[in-house]
């Protein structure tokens, strides 16, 4: 019987031996590639459709955006009102989204008793939706309001601005809606992109939690007919970046806050050097005990939180620092974000930073392995990614091994002041 008296032992993350549970893979009728993963003590599950009809395909903009987010907005037999009826009757969840690359995604969480009455459902809507006028004109009147108020936030504003100057407007990781452009959406859009891209799209499979028995035998049921072509679709983009790295914006005279986002371009997860990137990047500003966090928010007072990111987008990467500061500060602020690179390109970080940085990074992956939904989450990042489990035990090899030497040479080579994009939106 376990003791409760007597504390348990310390344990340094850096020493557990992180396993991945494999997945389970099988087909659908009709080619669909399906990941499963069985576990849970509950009896719960989640589906996870996902679709390459993110706006990396679409001709006019938002398309993509709209027709992810009115699929469920009614069918030849069933209304919006009846379609989110029926899910909330069983206690489930449907959501849909769509996103800035090239996938969109239909997400179903239920229990799995019930899972008989819902994927019929799922599967009319992707078959069947129809896309009523009405639903389009409420939902621009919505996001258009929602663009009005949104606009007003520097920090809304600096999000698309600085994705633009990275890619170029044209590029779908740099453009951005207007109120024109939801006033050009016509139904006919919607539903042009739907044949495409979800009825005759190219669709991956996860599934994960406490599974039925038959859940290959369900699954093929209700999509396993469903005529999705088997290749992902081919479109090319090219990326155009900004000349000027250095951007000041004034969105509101009167603003006491300015939002502020720098970028530069950097390596995707295919790159060997990308594992031991990510330490470096939680060092820099990657977690609340990063090197940014402890001066511009805990020395400074400049800012309540700022943090740095890989931006993985499945094409291209970037590597972001966000953060809000006041207006007087925001020059200061980025002054000592430069002065943070310069200080990880000369000095050797020292091996009591180094180890917090390796346990916060083994913790956070164990806290990420917690549960079937956080597995196939992951493993569907991979796929997605083009990856296999290999990478996940090289990035667990890469925070173990890597040294301060390793650090400073990568800084050296990433953290350089003149690839960053700096901007300033007030």
């Amino acid at each position: 019987m376990l003791n409760r008296k007597q504390a348990p032992g310390i344990t340094d993350p850096a020493a557990f031996e992180l396993q991945l549970r494999k997945h389970d893979y099988f087909e659908l009728d009709n080619g669909t590639p399906v990941y499963a993963v069985n576990a849970g003590a509950q009896d719960v599950l989640m589906i996870d459709m996902v679709f390459y009809a993110g706006n990396w395909f679409e001709e006019k903009n938002i398309v993509a955006a709209t027709t992810n987010f009115l699929l469920k907005n009614g069918t030849s037999k069933r209304t919006a009102f009846e379609i989110n009826e029926h899910f909330e009757f069983y206690g489930a969840y449907l959501n849909r989204n769509c996103y800035t690359d090239e996938t969109a995604s239909l997400s179903l969480h239920t229990l799995t008793k019930h899972l008989p009455e819902l994927l019929p459902v799922m599967s009319e809507l992707l078959t069947d939706a129809i896309f009523p006028e009405q639903e389009l004109q409420i939902y621009k009147q919505n996001q258009q309001q929602r663009l009005r108020v949104n606009l007003k936030k520097c920090d809304f504003v600096a999000n698309r601005l600085i994705d633009e100057y990275l890619y170029g407007f044209d590029h779908p990781y740099g453009r951005y809606s207007s109120a024109a452009d939801f006033d050009a959406v016509q139904r006919e859009d919607l539903v042009q992109f739907y044949q495409d891209y979800y009825t005759k799209g190219h669709c991956k499979i996860f599934v994960a939690g406490k599974l039925p028995a038959d859940i290959q035998q369900q699954l093929n049921t209700a999509f396993g007919h469903l005529p999705f072509r088997k290749d992902k679709p081919a479109k090319a983009h090219q990326i155009q970046p900004a000349d000027k790295k250095v951007q000041e914006i004034i969105n509101d005279a009167a603003g006491v806050q300015g939002a502020i986002r720098m970028a530069a371009p950097a390596i995707n997860r295919h790159h060997p050097d990308f594992p031991k990137l990510q330490v470096v990047n939680n060092i820099f500003g990657g977690f609340f005990g990063s090197r940014l966090m402890a001066n511009i928010r805990e020395d400074k007072g400049y800012t309540y939180g700022i943090y740095s990111y890989l931006q993985n987008h499945l094409h291209e990467t970037a590597l972001m620092i966000s953060t809000e500061a006041g207006r007087d500060v925001c020059a200061a602020t980025i002054t000592e974000v430069y002065k943070e690179m310069q200080l990880l390109r000369d000095e050797l970080v020292d091996d009591e930073e180094l180890s917090l940085v390796k346990n916060y990074m083994m913790g956070t992956i164990l806290g990420d392995l917690d549960g079937p939904f956080q597995i196939i989450n992951r493993w569907k990042n991979y796929v997605l990614h083009g990856l296999n489990e290999q990478y996940f035990y090289q990035s667990i090899e890469a925070i173990k091994t890597i040294t301060a030497e390793e650090v400073q040479a990568l800084a050296k080579q990433y953290l350089q002041e003149d690839q960053f994009y700096a901007l300033t939106v007030v």
